[in-house]
């Protein structure tokens, strides 16, 4: 009984571990657009995250983990949006 009490409670905080990790990719989309600039922004590193974050969902659906699938897919889309707006106003700014 106590295990399965310490399970859920592990799958529990894992989960909202997961949605705050692809929260935490929110304020950085959102100072980018505000700023209409992704100067000091890596795309390498974003586009590593978002590579892991793929891979992480390709893996969690061969092996039926929804928690982690639906958690790395909300990352993929929030990380995602940074890479889009950083390689959108990089190539913006070169064109200038």
């Amino acid at each position: 009984m106590e295990s399965s009490c310490f399970t859920h409670f592990v799958e529990f905080v894992f989960a909202c571990g997961l949605f705050i990790n692809a929260l935490l990719f929110i304020p950085q989309a959102r100072e980018i657009y505000v700023a209409k600039n992704a100067q000091g922004q890596s795309l390498l590193a974003f586009s590593g995250f978002n590579m892991i974050q793929l891979f992480t969902v390709l893996h969690a659906y061969i092996h039926d983990d929804y928690i982690l699938l639906i958690g790395s897919a909300l990352s993929f889309i929030t990380c995602g949006t940074v890479t889009i707006l950083i390689i959108f106003y990089q190539f913006k700014a070169k064109r200038q």
